[in-house]
C-alpha cells in the first residue's frame, strides 16, 4: 500500500494578509523585494537618489544607505533560495567610498547578476552600473562622467590633491576593469571642458553609453530578467 503524501495546508486569509504587509513594508522602507515570483528567484536591489555614506544626507533627499545594502548583498550571496541579482539604478551619485564599496561587493557576488540604469546613473553611480556581470541601460537614461569632487572645507596642501588623484585612479581602474571602455577614454570623458557649464565632464545618454563601451547593452526590465534567467538555466545545465 502506498502512503499518501501529506498536503501542506493553505495559508489562511490572515497569514496571506500578513505576508502582503511584510512585502509592502520591505518595498516602502528598504526599497527591496526578497525574491521575485517568476521562473527563478531574483533579488531586486534598488539604488535610488543619493548614495549615503559616512555622513547623513539632508532629510529632504531620497537616499540609499550603504549600511542597509551591505547586509542585503551578503544575504544574496549566502541564501541558496536566491538564484540571481538585479540592481536597478536611478541615482545622482553621492559618497565616493560608499559607492565604490557597494560596487566591489556586487562584483563579488558569485550568482548571475545584472544592472539596469533608469533615469540616471551619475557620478559614483557609474561603478555601480558596471559592477554586475551584465549591464543594461534604457535609451532615455543619462550618465554623467566627471572627476572626483569634494564639498566643504579642504586643506590646500599637495597631500590633499594626491588623495583626490588616488581616489580617481581607483574609480577609473574599477570602471575600466568591469566594462569595455578603456581607462584612457574614461579619463578623457571625465576631463571634457566643452559640455558642462559649471563643471568638467561628459553626459552620455543610453545609446552613447553603449557606444563608448561603458554599458553592455540597451535594454529594459524584460531584457535584464531574460539575461538572468538564461544565465541561471545555463548554470543548471552545466
Amino acid at each position: 500500500m502506498k502512503s499518501k503524501q501529506s498536503k501542506q495546508p493553505e495559508p489562511s486569509g490572515a497569514e496571506q494578509a500578513a505576508q502582503l504587509r511584510l512585502k509592502q513594508d520591505l518595498i516602502e522602507e528598504a526599497g527591496m523585494l526578497e525574491a521575485t515570483q517568476g521562473r527563478h528567484a531574483i533579488h531586486c536591489l534598488t539604488v535610488i537618489g543619493t548614495i549615503e555614506g559616512h555622513t547623513l544626507a539632508p532629510e529632504n533627499q531620497k537616499t540609499t544607505k550603504y549600511e542597509h545594502v551591505i547586509p542585503q548583498l551578503v544575504d544574496i550571496q549566502e541564501d541558496p533560495a536566491i538564484e540571481g541579482l538585479l540592481v536597478i539604478l536611478n541615482t545622482v551619485g553621492g559618497d565616493v567610498e560608499a559607492g565604490l564599496a557597494l560596487a566591489e561587493l556586487i562584483a563579488g557576488v558569485s550568482k548571475p547578476s545584472a544592472t539596469l540604469v533608469l533615469g540616471g546613473g551619475h557620478s559614483i553611480g557609474i561603478p555601480l552600473a558596471v559592477s554586475a556581470r551584465r549591464s543594461f541601460i534604457v535609451p532615455t537614461a543619462t550618465m554623467t562622467v566627471h572627476p572626483v569632487r569634494h564639498s566643504g572645507m579642504v586643506l590646500g596642501v599637495p597631500q590633499t590633491l594626491r588623495y583626490f588623484e588616488q581616489m580617481q585612479e581607483r574609480i577609473v581602474g574599477f570602471v575600466a576593469g568591469h566594462s569595455a571602455i578603456s581607462a584612457k577614454r574614461f579619463v578623457q570623458l571625465m576631463h571634457n571642458t566643452g559640455e558642462l557649464v559649471m563643471d568638467m565632464g561628459t553626459v552620455l545618454n543610453g545609446q552613447q553609453a553603449v557606444e563608448e563601451g561603458l554599458i553592455d547593452a540597451l535594454g529594459g526590465l524584460g531584457d535584464a530578467l531574460h539575461y538572468l534567467y538564461e544565465e541561471i538555466e545555463a548554470g543548471e545545465r552545466g
